[in-house]
């Protein structure tokens, strides 16, 4: 008997934001959009997704309003960002990404966020100790941490994040990407 894809029966939140981003790839979907990626095919390379499954992902976000789709006139090319509703997973995508680095990665963070107004790393609970704050995504900027293993992936998005930093929830490719690593 094939697995449901619901939660139906259950009086539970949990299971309910489960049904919106708890199937396979998604959350990674996700985090590859506040990364700055908006574009299919970089989803594809970068996380090396099945086409149909990406497909199914991104119209289901869109459908829940957690992705907005937009076309360009001038182009076939289609982008996704995030909505206010995506915006507001990014507490949880974090936390999600800091367990996995205290619990399934000994050698260190692979990814590192700062505060932009004061350039202040934030702790694991999202605060920035200069300014006593939580900032909210749109304010960090992403960069390579001593965990990261440049070996791993050539496509274009993982060379932009290690060539970075970056700022969250802005199209990673605004501006022109190296093509090579640094050394």
């Amino acid at each position: 008997m094939a697995l449901g894809r619901g939660y139906e029966g259950q009086d539970c939140s949990l299971a309910r934001a489960l049904e919106v981003v708890g199937e396979r790839w998604t959350l990674l979907v996700l985090r590859d959009c506040f990364y700055g990626v908006r574009r299919f095919g970089d989803f594809h390379a970068h996380l090396g997704i099945p086409r149909a499954v990406l497909a199914d992902r991104l119209k289901a976000l869109v459908a829940m309003g957690v992705l907005e789709r937009h076309s360009h006139a001038t182009k076939a090319e289609v982008d996704y960002a995030l909505t206010e509703r995506g915006v507001s997973l990014w507490p949880a995508v974090f936390a999600l990404a800091l367990w996995g680095e205290q619990w399934l990665a000994p050698q260190g963070a692979r990814r590192i966020f700062s505060h932009v107004t004061c350039g202040t790393d934030i702790t694991d609970h999202g605060w920035c100790p200069a300014c006593d704050t939580s900032p909210p995504p749109e304010d960090l900027l992403i960069r390579q941490g001593p965990g990261a293993d440049p070996t791993l992936r050539d496509d274009r998005v993982s060379v932009a994040l290690r060539n970075g930093p970056h700022r969250l929830l802005t199209d990673l490719f605004a501006t022109p990407v190296r093509t090579t690593p640094r050394l």
